[in-house]
């Protein structure tokens, strides 16, 4: 009984510790971030906007959230706080392609052609930041996301020794707001491993497009 009451005590004290690691962890990178989420108008100017992807619907329309992405980095575009922009996600599969839907969002409004880049290799958060230093040799960004996902964008990206700023896209409420927020504290600390200790190559690299180069250059159609 001693033994089992001796075992009992040594799993629940790692349990406590490694639950106290992780809401450490989700709190430092919150703390990062934080003094680097402005408003348009605080927004230093940058060498680019990132938009990170979200869910695309198979007919072409974007979801809540990315449409609020991209209507908030034209918003930021139009106030000339960056002279290019980026979307970034998911075009890994021939029947999914979220960054030329991104980019004819943006189109539409009027960006020009060549302003507008993509990277469709943007399978993570991680994996959008990582690319944007090392592809399009971006060395001040603004990022553009919701709330919840904020400081962990933010905190990656200053962690690579970008000077990343993040604006929120939240423009409404959202349904899965609570989930997104849930599952961010298990990300917050998986991202904090990666941009700290592992630091891990995203799944493809490939030519390098600075950004003062032309946008029609990432164009695949």
């Amino acid at each position: 009984m001693k033994r089992l009451k001796k075992l009992g005590i040594i799993i629940t004290s790692l349990i406590l510790i490694g639950a106290g690691s992780i809401f450490a962890i989700n709190y430092h990178v919150k703390a990062y971030a934080n003094p680097y989420v402005k408003n348009i108008n605080e927004l230093p100017n940058a060498d680019a906007i990132l938009v990170l992807g979200a869910y695309v619907y198979p007919d072409g329309r974007v979801s809540d959230m990315l449409r609020d992405r991209l209507e908030t980095s034209i918003e930021a575009y139009r106030e000339e706080k960056a002279p290019k922009v980026i979307v970034s996600g998911d075009h890994g599969r021939q029947d999914y392609d979220e960054v030329n839907t991104m980019k004819q969002y943006l189109l539409n409004q009027n960006l020009k052609n060549e302003n507008v880049f993509m990277d469709h290799a943007g399978f993570s958060t991680y994996e959008s930041l990582y690319r944007a230093k090392e592809i399009f040799k971006v060395n001040k960004l603004i990022i553009v996301t919701q709330d919840y996902h904020l400081s962990r964008a933010v905190y990656i990206a200053r962690k690579m020794g970008i000077e990343a700023y993040g604006i929120a896209a939240d423009k409404m409420s959202y349904g899965d707001t609570k989930k997104y927020k849930i599952r961010e504290v298990l990300a917050r600390n998986k991202d904090f491993i990666n941009a700290n200790i592992l630091k891990p190559r995203p799944t493809y690299l490939g030519d390098e497009i600075p950004i003062t180069a032309d946008g029609r250059l990432t164009n695949d159609k």
